[in-house]
Parts: structure tokens; C-alpha cells; sequence
């Protein structure tokens, strides 16, 4: 396993562990405990099909936030070729929490956008956590702009908190960047698929998710606010949060029946970071499928696609009970 475990986790390590022992113990005493180690391989994969084939909410919004799991350039590495990133939202700086740049996709020229997260302090630091600042969304904008100029569709990852809330990221108008990205990406006519990645969190991921398709990886929720953040303002107590993941209704499974998410995409066994070409050749597979489809619309039928989309996200009906 992972040298980073989840609690949930833990009946794994402990039985991998086990198994470890008894070969090094078979090693050195040059005894034959074939039988005993087939028995332990055996009960590590029907642990793993147990605790994976049955997750919680809860569990998968960690599973989402692990710091192994590929990110947003992991996987352009992996289903992309030709990447040419580009740089600046021509206002303010770079935000390297929102990367992009064209590239090609399985023979495609494409753009493709994503909030990107560090996997050491310095890294982190330098994409904020995955908290893009305003100038981040509008580079984003930049770059959507630059491909439905040139008729090139639009794919972003998503695995973001949520946008940056300090100060200077107020001062600077971030809920004036993100509203205007949503406003300006329904006016897009070019194909545009979002994957949520990881984590997609609130405004944060609508501002580069505003798209005809909304995919999402197996273990990946998207949501208006955090677990823990839910759990602060219902119960007053972050501890809730297992019951507020549960109560959101945050992943693929219960996004799917509403319309808002169009695919699940699979993850290996164990989650995306124990095979991430596997992981990516799903995703690229997905991806290549509903790319095609919303080739076959006419520019205005993509626009009103879009529109509908979201419209529809939120409607629900009363009805007397008596």
C-alpha cells in the first residue's frame, strides 16, 4: 500500500503487513509457508473488495483528498500530448493554482484547464492549496475565450476546496471573476467536458466547470461547500462531517440520478494513485465518448445544451402528502 493510509484503510496494512512478516519469516528459517501466505493474499483482496466495492460518503471525500492521487498535470501527461502551457491572466500575475494550455487529444487539438494542487509545502505554496485567486479564473477565462475563438473544445479538471477566501483574494474580486466566468462560458459555442478529479468544491469549480458534460472519477464528490463546513454551520461541530457528506449527496452515484454529473468514471481497486495509466486511459476513454457526441451538435445546440444543464440543476416539485 500507499505510505499514506486512510483509517479506513487500516485492517489492509495490518493483514499486508502480516504477510510481510511471514514471508521474511520463511525466508530466514527456510520453512515452507506457501499455504499460509496463499491464505493471507487471499483475505488482503477480499478486504480490498470489501472496504473499496463499499465506501462512504465520508470515505470517498478522503479518498479524493489523497495526497498521492494524480492531479490536474499528472493526468495531462498521461492522456494529452503536445502540452504548450500558457501563462497570465494579462492583468495581474500567474495564479499557479489554475493551469492551461493547448494540447493535443487523441488527435485533437484541444484546451485544457484545471485547478492544480502541490504534493510537498513548497509546491503547495506555490499552487495555494489548489485555492485559485481571482487572477486564476480570469486566466482561465483567457484561455476559454482563446479556444472558442479558434473553435478548439475546452476540457477542465477539477480538484479544488474551493476558490481562495482570504483578503487579498477579496480585495481583488474573486466572486466578480468567478460570476463572470460563468456568465461568459454559456456563451461558448465550442464542445466544453469538465472532470471532476478529486475534490470540487463550491464556486471554486464552477468557475471553470460551467460545461456540456460534467464527469466525475469514481472516488471525487462536488458539492456547494465542504463536509466540515456543512457539519459547522448545522450541528456547530466539524466532527459531523461523516453525517454532512452523507446528507449532501456529493458523489457520482447520487449526483448521476439528478442530471448534474453524466458519467462515473472507474477507478482502479484501492483508488486512482494506485494505477494512474489505468485511471487515465478511463478517463481518456471517457472523455473521447462524450467529446465525439457533442461534436455532433450544431454550435447553437451546444450553447443551448449548456444552458439547459444548468437550468435544470435545483428544480424540484411539491407534492401534498395526505
Amino acid at each position: 500500500m500507499s505510505d499514506y493510509v486512510l483509517s479506513f484503510e487500516k485492517p489492509i496494512l495490518e493483514l499486508e503487513q502480516k504477510l510481510e512478516e511471514l514471508k521474511g519469516f520463511s525466508e530466514d528459517q527456510d520453512m515452507d509457508f506457501e499455504s499460509e501466505i496463499s491464505k493471507i493474499e487471499h483475505k488482503i483482496e477480499q478486504t480490498k473488495l470489501k472496504i473499496y466495492s463499499d465506501m462512504t460518503p465520508w470515505q470517498k471525500v478522503q479518498m479524493a483528498r489523497h495526497p498521492k492521487r494524480p492531479y490536474t498535470r499528472d493526468y495531462i501527461d498521461l492522456v494529452c500530448e503536445d502540452y504548450f502551457e500558457l501563462h497570465g491572466d494579462r492583468l495581474y500575475r500567474d495564479d499557479r493554482a489554475i493551469i492551461g494550455g493547448t494540447a493535443t487529444f487523441r488527435g485533437r487539438k484541444v484546451m485544457v484547464i484545471g485547478t492544480q494542487k502541490g504534493r510537498d509545502t513548497r509546491s503547495n505554496l506555490e499552487c495555494n492549496f489548489g485555492c485559485p485567486y481571482p487572477e486564476g479564473y480570469r486566466k482561465a477565462l483567457r484561455l476559454m475565450k482563446l479556444a472558442n475563438k479558434f473553435g478548439i473544445p475546452i476540457l477542465s479538471f477539477i480538484d479544488t476546496p474551493g476558490a481562495y477566501p482570504g483578503l487579498e483574494s477579496e480585495e481583488r474580486h474573486v466572486a466578480e471573476a468567478i460570476a463572470v466566468n460563468l456568465r461568459e462560458a454559456f456563451t461558448f459555442t465550442v464542445p466544453f467536458i469538465s472532470v471532476v478529479i478529486g475534490e470540487g468544491g463550491s464556486g471554486g469549480a464552477l468557475g471553470i466547470g460551467v460545461s456540456n458534460r460534467i464527469l466525475m472519477l469514481e472516488h471525487s464528490y462536488y458539492s456547494v461547500i465542504s463536509p466540515e463546513g456543512c457539519a459547522a454551520i448545522l450541528w456547530k461541530d466539524r466532527a459531523y462531517a461523516d453525517k454532512a457528506a452523507e446528507n449532501l449527496r456529493m458523489c457520482a452515484d447520487d449526483l448521476m440520478p439528478l442530471g448534474i454529473c453524466d458519467e462515473k468514471i472507474s477507478e482502479p481497486l484501492g483508488g486512482a494513485h494506485q494505477n494512474p495509466e489505468e485511471c487515465a486511459k478511463n478517463l481518456g476513454d471517457a472523455l473521447e465518448k462524450h467529446l465525439a457526441d457533442i461534436e455532433g451538435l450544431s454550435p447553437e445546440q451546444r450553447v443551448q445544451q449548456r444552458y439547459d444543464k444548468f437550468r435544470n440543476i435545483g428544480v424540484f416539485s411539491e407534492a401534498e402528502v395526505g
